[in-house]
C-alpha cells in the first residue's frame, strides 16, 4: 500500500512538473512574439531565442531614443517656435524660438510649471484650451505684448505679431507651433508708408498736368483738341487714383481720426447717393430698387457710409446690362446687426475672382480689359492714325481697381463684415455688408 502510494506521488509530481515546464515555455514563447525577430536565423532553443529577443528589444529602444533625440533636437533649433503642456496647462517642453518669442526666462528643460505662471496671454491660453476642448487643430493671430518684472525691462519691450497652430496630442496635451508675422508685419507697415509717400508727391505735377490740359482744351480746335480732352481724362483718371491710395493710407494709419458717429437713416443716404449717380444710371436706363423698413438707422460716420454706397452703385452701374435694375435689401440680423445687400443683375464675379475682389488694385475680370484706340490725325498727316494701343490694364468708367477695398477698410473700420458673392437668381454681383447696431 505504501509501494504504491508512493508510485502515485511520483506520477502526480512528474506530471506537475512536465505541466509547469509546458507553461513556462508557452510564455517564453509569448514573450518572444512580442520581442523583434532577426531574420533569417535557425531555429535556437527558447532560452537562447530569449536571450537574442532581448539583445534586439535593447537595441530597437536604443533605436527610437536615438530617433527622439534627433527630432528634439530638430525642434529645439528650429526657426519656428513650439511648446508643449499637460492635461493642466503645465509647460512641459518648449524650444529656443519659443522662448524667444514668448519672452520665457524662468524656465530650465525638465521643469513642469503652469504656463500662466510664466507667459501671460489671454491669447495662447484661449488657444490650447480650445484645441483641447474640440480635439480639433486650431490656428489665431495675436499681438503679444510681454510681461517684465521691472521697469528696465519694460523700457525695452517690443510687442510682435504671433501666428500660432495648435495640435491636440494624447492624454490631453496640446502642442502648440508658433510664427513671428513682425517681419511681415512691418514689411506691409513699410510699403503702405512707400504708397502714401509717393501718392503725396504725385498729387502736384498732376494738378499741374491737370492745368495745363485744360488750357489746352480751351485753345485747341479739332481734331487736335481730341488729344487734349484724352489728356485731361487720363490725368483726372491718375488723380483719383492717387486720391483713393491715400484714402487708404489715411485708413490705415492707427494715428487716424476716430470716426464721428452718429444716427444714419439709410433709406435717405441710399437715395441721395443714388441721386448723383443718376446720370450715369440713366445712359443705361437702371433704376433702383429698394426693399427693407424706410426708419432703419445705424450708427455710422455718414461722409464714410455715403462713400461705401457711391462705390458699391458704381460698380452695379458700370456691369448692369442697359435695362436692368439694382436691387438694395435691408434686413435686421436679430437685435445686433443689420444687414445690406446690394445686388445687380450683371455677369457677377468669376468664380477664380472672389477670393480677391478686396484686393488693391486687383484687375482679374477680363471684360475690363478694353483698346484703346489713338485719336484721328487724318488732317495732321501724322503716321500714328493707324495705330491702336492695347491698354488691357486699364478699367472701364476710369476704375482704379480700389473701390472695393475702400469699402472693406470703411466697413472694417464700423466693425462691420463684408462678402462678395453672386447671387443665384440674377447671376450678377452681390455685395453683403453687416454692421452692429
Amino acid at each position: 500500500m505504501n509501494l504504491l502510494a508512493f508510485f502515485l506521488g511520483l506520477a502526480f509530481g512528474i506530471g506537475f512538473c512536465y505541466w509547469q515546464q509546458n507553461r513556462f515555455a508557452r510564455q517564453l514563447r509569448q514573450i518572444l512574439d512580442l520581442l523583434p525577430n532577426g531574420n533569417g536565423e535557425i531555429s535556437l532553443p527558447l532560452i537562447s531565442q530569449l536571450r537574442r529577443g532581448i539583445v534586439l528589444f535593447k537595441q530597437q529602444r536604443l533605436d527610437l531614443e536615438t530617433e527622439i533625440g534627433s527630432w528634439q533636437q530638430l525642434l529645439l533649433t528650429a526657426p519656428i517656435g513650439y511648446l508643449q503642456v499637460d492635461e493642466e496647462n503645465q509647460l512641459l517642453w518648449c524650444n529656443q524660438q519659443a522662448q524667444k518669442l514668448l519672452q520665457i526666462q524662468r524656465w530650465e528643460p525638465g521643469q513642469v510649471r503652469l504656463l500662466l505662471e510664466i507667459v501671460r496671454s489671454y491669447e495662447l491660453d484661449q488657444l490650447i484650451q480650445e484645441t483641447r476642448d474640440r480635439q480639433q487643430p486650431s490656428k489665431r493671430e495675436w499681438v503679444f505684448h510681454p510681461a517684465f518684472a521691472d521697469a528696465v525691462a519694460i523700457g525695452g519691450a517690443r510687442a510682435i505679431a504671433l501666428r500660432a497652430s495648435s495640435w491636440p496630442l494624447n492624454r490631453g496635451q496640446v502642442g502648440v507651433f508658433l510664427e513671428n508675422r513682425q517681419p511681415l508685419v512691418e514689411l506691409s507697415q513699410s510699403r503702405d508708408r512707400w504708397v502714401s509717400d509717393l501718392a503725396h508727391e504725385l498729387r502736384t505735377p498732376l494738378t499741374s498736368i491737370h492745368l495745363v490740359a485744360e488750357t489746352l482744351q480751351s485753345r485747341l480746335q479739332p481734331p487736335l483738341s481730341r488729344w487734349a480732352n484724352q489728356l485731361l481724362q487720363e490725368t483726372n483718371r491718375l488723380i483719383n487714383l492717387v486720391q483713393n491710395l491715400l484714402d487708404l493710407s489715411r485708413m490705415d494709419s492707427t494715428a487716424s481720426p476716430p470716426l464721428n458717429y452718429k444716427s444714419v437713416e439709410l433709406k435717405g443716404l441710399i437715395d441721395s447717393v443714388w441721386q448723383t449717380l443718376e446720370p450715369l444710371a440713366q445712359q443705361k436706363q437702371l433704376n433702383l430698387i429698394y426693399s427693407g423698413n424706410d426708419a432703419i438707422a445705424v450708427r455710422a460716420e455718414e461722409s464714410r457710409l455715403h462713400r461705401v454706397f457711391l462705390n458699391l452703385f458704381d460698380n452695379s452701374i458700370k456691369y448692369s446690362p442697359p435695362g436692368a435694375s439694382i436691387l438694395v435689401e435691408i434686413n435686421l440680423v436679430g437685435s445686433t446687426a443689420i444687414q445690406i445687400n446690394v445686388i445687380d443683375s450683371g455677369s457677377g464675379f468669376p468664380e477664380t475672382d472672389l477670393p480677391h475682389v478686396f484686393d488693391r488694385l486687383y484687375r482679374g475680370d477680363p471684360a475690363r480689359a478694353r483698346q484703346f484706340t489713338s485719336p484721328n490725325l487724318e488732317n495732321s498727316g501724322d503716321s500714328a492714325t493707324s495705330n491702336r494701343i492695347s491698354i488691357s490694364q486699364l478699367p472701364i468708367n476710369n476704375g482704379n481697381g480700389l473701390g472695393l477695398s475702400i469699402v472693406q477698410q470703411i466697413v472694417f473700420a464700423h466693425g462691420g463684415t463684408i462678402q462678395a458673392k453672386n447671387h443665384p437668381q440674377t447671376g450678377g454681383a452681390w455685395l453683403q455688408i453687416e454692421l452692429p447696431l
